[in-house]
């Protein structure tokens, strides 16, 4: 009974990574760390206070949020392009932003400067859903 029950477990584990979408099209992110500051969830929608930090040189990777995500630059400069290859914004220490929802917002941002970048970012999604959802890059010639 106990190989029979492995089995199973293989066999759902197996099917389940099978579903999995795949990531090779994604562009990760690289220097990028963050904490969780707050968060709760009212009326069906998770908010999720953040501290993002990115490394010089450092980048989000591509891609998009489920929700409206707000943020202020609390130190450094964030270098942020859009789908179309363009510098949609430059913003520096006291800038504040928003990014719409939803796959046609696919972004970007970089840390172009030699000094670390801090962000801090509110989520505001439906309720479950991910920060944010990994997007290949859209034929731009920087990450």
């Amino acid at each position: 009974m106990r190989g029979a029950t492995r089995g199973l477990i293989a066999g759902v584990a197996a099917a389940g990574m099978a579903l999995m979408p795949a990531v090779a099209d994604a562009t990760p992110g690289s220097g990028v760390t963050a904490k969780i500051l707050a968060q709760t969830t009212v009326g069906g929608k998770d908010y999720v206070l953040r501290e993002i930090t990115v490394a010089p040189g450092g980048t989000t990777g591509w891609h998009f949020h489920d929700g409206t995500l707000y943020a202020s630059v609390k130190k450094g400069t964030l270098t942020h392009a859009d789908f179309t290859c363009a510098i949609d914004g430059v913003y520096k220490t006291g800038a504040a932003f928003t990014e719409p929802s939803g796959p046609n917002h696919v972004h970007v941002g970089r840390n172009l400067d030699t000094l670390p970048l801090v962000l801090e970012v509110l989520y505001v999604n439906p309720a479950g859903s991910p920060l944010s959802e990994d997007a290949p890059n859209p034929g731009c010639p920087f990450q």
